[in-house]
């Protein structure tokens, strides 16, 4: 390793505001089956397969229709 690095001609990342942010999140096991299923017919990981949802659902701006009986 070198003692030291010349940073100066470096490029700022241009992915960087599209990095992911690692959360913990409580889901439903049904849930996680459901994506681990659909995962092994896709072959893409099931996490993905969730975030891919989850952001079609932010871009789309879809609201849950929740209603309490």
């Amino acid at each position: 390793m070198r003692e030291e690095y010349d940073f100066s001609t470096a490029k700022k990342n241009p992915y960087a505001k599209r990095l992911k942010k690692q959360i913990t999140i409580n889901i439903d096991a049904e849930t996680v089956e459901y994506f681990k299923t659909m995962s092994s017919h896709s072959g893409i990981p099931y996490q993905t397969l969730i975030n891919l949802y989850l952001a079609d659902c932010a871009a789309n701006k879809r609201e849950l229709a929740i209603s309490w009986s």
